[in-house]
């Protein structure tokens, strides 16, 4: 929570994200010079002594701001927002006395990457009373208005030549039973398996810096995971993926079957896997849709758990 004075007025911005945020992951390195002092730091030290790594904890990265601007009677607030693809934003008052907004809140808008213009401007009703104000805002990813393209083609997100068992599909019972989920394909793979995009787009994130896996409720949101967009508005998530593996960044354009990161066994898991969706924002939440792969024998169809799936 994060709270801002000024002019007697005040302004409270709750951030209540509904998707996670990327992460920041730090290592320390411990070593000892050949006079037995020690040195510790975050950045690899140039010394050909022995040196002790260990993995910190990740810290958040914030991708999504709201700022203040205008003059202190009629303060206009934009949005700053650091993914690269749209996002979709839902501002609202906390809490209100003597205070009117052009456009009335509360409202949504559709953000591109980037700064935006301003989107509200605040003022008092009567001019020679005090008046005050809390903001809060919610976003989520993607555009409102993307659309699933059914025609699209989907290959399998491992190498060429591969088979692998999809061990849940479609409204699996263990955690593919709400709506970001409901139409993922977990796979059986080895850790460190090379994991291929399944159709082309642009890198849009990278969790790159978790480590450890479980079934608290904990592990939901630390998953090392990509999302790539695509044409169509849509998202692919890769999740579960191995720790600081991943071979793409945000903002590089992918090709289908392009390598893009290892399997691992990160987040809620309770083995190694590769967890593949394809989502779109709908209503302010990240919903999965149903797709086809593209098997061997370039058929395509319905994922279905326990069979087994052949790149080509």
């Amino acid at each position: 929570m994060k709270y801002t004075s000024f002019w007697g007025i005040s302004l409270v911005v709750l951030c209540s994200i509904i998707y996670s945020y990327p992460l920041q992951a730090k290592k320390l390195y411990k070593y000892q010079d050949e006079k037995g002092h020690w040195f510790y730091s975050d950045k690899p030290p140039k010394t050909t002594r022995p040196v002790e790594v260990r993995q910190l904890k990740a810290t958040r990265k914030r991708y999504v701001w709201l700022k203040k601007t205008g003059a202190k009677d009629q303060p206009q607030y934009f949005v700053i927002n650091h993914y690269l693809a749209p996002i979709e934003i839902k501002l609202e008052f906390r809490q209100h006395h003597n205070v009117i907004s052009t456009p009335v809140l509360p409202r949504r808008f559709t953000v591109q990457s980037g700064q935006s213009y301003s989107l509200v401007t605040m003022r008092a009703i009567d001019e020679f009373k005090s008046w005050q104000f809390g903001l809060q805002y919610t976003y989520v990813i993607g555009s409102p208005s993307a659309v699933h393209d059914d025609n699209a083609v989907y290959q399998a997100p491992f190498a060429k030549n591969a088979t692998f068992q999809i061990s849940q599909a479609f409204s699996g019972k263990f955690s593919h039973t709400d709506e970001q989920n409901q139409y993922a394909v977990d796979f059986a793979l080895p850790l460190n398996t090379p994991i291929h995009a399944a159709r082309g787009g642009v890198v849009i994130e990278v969790n790159n810096d978790f480590y450890g896996s479980g079934t608290k409720q904990a592990y939901k949101s630390r998953a090392n995971s990509v999302r790539i967009l695509h044409s169509d508005g849509t998202m692919a998530i890769y999740a579960h993926l191995a720790l600081e593996k991943a071979q793409v960044y945000p903002g590089l354009k992918v090709s289908a079957g392009q390598l893009i990161a290892y399997s691992g066994n990160t987040g809620f898991s309770t083995g190694p896997h590769l967890h593949f969706a394809v989502q779109l924002n709908q209503g302010m939440k990240l919903v999965s849709v149903p797709f086809k792969f593209i098997d061997a024998d370039g058929i395509a169809h319905t994922p279905l758990e326990g069979e087994w799936l052949n790149s080509y």
